[in-house]
């Protein structure tokens, strides 16, 4: 599903028009990174799951056409963790 058709699905369910929708989910996001931005970011819908900021380590890696190795820097990442109703949902 891309964003279209997820504000499109918005819109038709709460029956308001797409610039609503399209205002609510941009919000929606904003909100979720803002949050995830700080340092113990953390954002968590009961029944849907659980997003979180996780520090990766560096690592060496391999460049898959030549064989060398390189070094992949430290960074930030988000990771999810579905929810019992979401898990249970697409089962």
């Amino acid at each position: 599903m891309t964003k279209a058709e997820l504000i499109e699905k918005v819109a038709n369910d709460a029956e308001i028009s797409k610039t609503a929708a399209t205002a609510a989910l941009n919000s929606f996001i904003d909100g979720i990174t803002h949050a995830l931005k700080k340092k113990d970011g953390k954002v968590t819908l009961v029944g849907f799951g659980t997003f979180t900021k996780v520090r990766r380590k560096a690592r060496n890696g391999r460049n898959p056409q030549t064989g060398a190795t390189i070094k992949i820097k430290a960074k930030n990442v988000v990771k999810f963790k579905p929810g019992k109703k979401l898990a249970e949902a697409v089962k």
